[in-house]
């Protein structure tokens, strides 16, 4: 209990010194970034999962609340850029599970799933299936989330001007009581139907499809209120900033280093397509940013919110890049797992 208390006075430390130095999403990156010092200065660290899930629901909450008719009909016209999330997944693969192999040593496992822009869990499920180095893969995969998340809101605040201190919603106390009960509804009732089932990121999708439904019917008619999702936004960093507790140096030496030039080629690859899709005018380049964007997909749903864009168009791109991954992950786990010696 001693050790969550202290991780949670840290995160908060986090916030206040960005909100002091007015630093873009203190709510997020503080938390990411204070986690990250202490736990590089040798601090012990533990979040509470179950909450960090619950913090995650009602991010799928609001974006289900923004649906409406012509939201959702507007998803049929992004064929032409769907199409290229299974391209750049593939590329990706391509090039960052050799990076991983033949320049920094690890085995092929470690190298491909370290690699691959799907989920934490998954990854890290499907890593030690398949023999891969699970601590390699969580400091890896956290390296990736953390690191975009950090450079997108400069990127669009210098690049686009996008204004990121708006309030993400509402005041809690302006909302009909009704309201918020229905999206607590849709927040617990969501996510554990999703759960049920076996879909996954169920603490996400399972409320956002709740929700959506709710608002399509016209029953939900407002998004959390903003202290829902900075709280959010708090727990999503603190749980990312975590991951680092107990690092090594000889594992910053070489996990994290390995995955400090990974992003660099995601940023880049990102890029070109982001240029491509611009050059054919297939999408604004704000949003297809958002979209082709490796991070979270929690992480990069709080940035969409923040930044206004066309939710429905982001997750959807997000949610086909973790379908193609996951998709993708047993395959190679049959094909490259260790065989068991006769």
């Amino acid at each position: 209990m001693k050790t969550i208390l202290i991780t949670h006075m840290i995160a908060a430390l986090g916030v206040l010194v960005f909100h002091l130095l007015v630093l873009p999403l203190p709510w997020l990156l503080g938390p990411i970034t204070s986690c990250l010092v202490a736990a590089l200065a040798g601090v012990q660290m533990k979040g509470l999962p179950t909450l960090n899930n619950a913090m995650r629901s009602v991010l799928g909450v609001a974006v289900g609340a923004t649906f409406t008719t012509a939201l959702v009909a507007s998803m049929a016209g992004m064929w032409s850029t769907l199409l290229l999330v299974p391209v750049m997944v593939l590329l990706i693969g391509l090039v960052g599970a050799p990076y991983f192999q033949r320049l920094w040593g690890f085995d092929f496992a470690t190298s491909y799933y370290s690699a691959m822009p799907g989920g934490l869990q998954d990854m890290l499920l499907f890593g030690e299936e398949a023999g891969g180095d699970v601590r390699a893969l969580s400091l890896i995969h956290a390296t990736r989330v953390m690191v975009i998340v950090a450079a997108l809101p400069f990127i669009l605040k210098g690049y686009w001007g996008v204004d990121l201190t708006n309030p993400p919603g509402e005041p809690a106390a302006t909302l009909p009581i009704a309201q918020l009960a229905l999206m607590v509804f849709a927040g617990i009732a969501g996510w554990q139907i999703a759960k049920a089932v076996g879909l996954f990121g169920a603490s996400i999708l399972g409320p956002m499809i709740l929700a959506g439904a709710l608002a399509l019917m016209g029953i939900l008619q407002h998004r959390p209120p903003a202290e829902a999702i900075w709280a959010a936004q708090f727990f999503i960093g603190m749980t990312v900033g975590t991951k680092y507790a107990g690092v090594t140096g000889k594992e910053v030496r070489r996990d994290v280093a390995a995955a400090l030039g990974f992003c660099l080629i995601l940023l880049i690859l990102a890029a070109v397509f982001v240029e491509i899709i611009h050059l054919f005018a297939l999408a604004p380049p704000m949003e297809t940013l958002l979209a082709f964007a490796p991070g979270g997909q929690a992480e990069m749903t709080v940035l969409a919110l923040i930044a206004g864009a066309d939710m429905a168009f982001v997750i959807a791109h997000h949610v086909l890049r973790i379908v193609t991954v996951i998709l993708g992950a047993p395959i190679a786990a049959r094909l490259f797992s260790p065989q068991p010696r006769g």
